[in-house]
């Protein structure tokens, strides 16, 4: 065990967050790309990878579901983080001297009104993480972050102000990968299953393969589709529910799924995070 959980970004970003909110004792493990933390939990340079999936403003993170399947992991655990922003300066700047703001153009994009009201141009960067590690190393009184709290600590920089983003209830949703699966808890807020599937071609497949899921009360929280290996003609189907397949109801949905699928994938079953509530 290296007690170390891999993530996609640099210290600070907000998938570090993550990392430090849903396991506190582990190490932080940045990684460059999602296929590098993936690929540092398959070689056992870390336990557990830490990948963020969707966001409540901008939807699914791209890749991310494709690279699921094929990564050999699985899901045990979701988590939530509030993506707060702040605005990050050099030490002893002032809002007042503050003319640019860094950050990754996503992020830029959610602080229009803060940034607008005070007359501060937006500067793209590669990330966010990034952007403070450029402003602590600048050393310039005009130019600031935008970033986690968390970028501020880590890069020793001053906050000039604190959740300035334009939708207050802005969240981004994380994977906790693992090399082995765990099917046998049940959480306090119910357990979510999620899986990958790809129906038969015959017509109507997917209406009758969803079919099973309503008739026997399973609800489907998520359900998306991306085409695989860049085909037109094979898509394929990534949907989250509610339950666990030993629960009755769930396994003669899963039962009546695999009836019209060709291919189907469970890519993990874990306890239900508070914070979908």
């Amino acid at each position: 065990m290296t007690n170390k959980i891999a993530f996609q970004g640099e210290p600070g970003a907000y998938s570090h967050q993550a990392c430090r909110n849903a396991r506190p004792a582990m190490e932080a493990l940045p990684c460059r790309t999602f296929e590098d933390a993936i690929e540092a939990v398959r070689t056992g340079q870390a336990d557990l990878a830490m990948l963020p999936v969707e966001n409540s403003t901008y939807g699914r993170v791209a890749d991310i579901h494709s690279l699921l399947p094929n990564s050999g992991l699985h899901i045990i655990e979701e988590a939530f983080v509030r993506v707060h922003i702040n605005l990050l300066g050099a030490p002893g700047a002032q809002l007042s001297n503050v003319t640019h703001a860094m950050s990754h153009t996503v992020l830029l994009g959610q602080c229009k009104t803060f940034l607008q009201q005070h007359g501060i141009h937006r500067i793209v960067g590669a990330d966010t993480a990034g952007s403070a590690r450029h402003v602590s190393e600048a050393a310039d009184p005009a130019l600031a972050a935008l970033a986690s709290p968390l970028a501020g600590e880590i890069y020793g920089l001053d906050l000039l102000a604190s959740h300035i983003e334009d939708q207050s209830n802005n969240t981004t949703r994380f994977l906790i990968m693992s090399p082995q699966a765990d099917t046998s808890r049940r959480g306090k807020h119910g357990m979510i299953t999620s899986f990958v599937f790809q129906v038969r071609n015959i017509p109507a497949a997917l209406y009758k393969a969803m079919g099973g899921f309503a008739t026997n009360g399973v609800n489907m929280t998520k359900l998306e589709s991306y085409m695989v290996d860049g085909s037109f003609t094979a898509t394929q189907f990534y949907a989250d529910i509610e339950g666990h397949p030993d629960d009755p109801n769930v396994k003669l949905a899963m039962d009546e799924l695999e009836y019209f699928t060709t291919i189907v994938e469970i890519l993990g079953v874990y306890p239900a995070d508070p914070g979908r509530l």
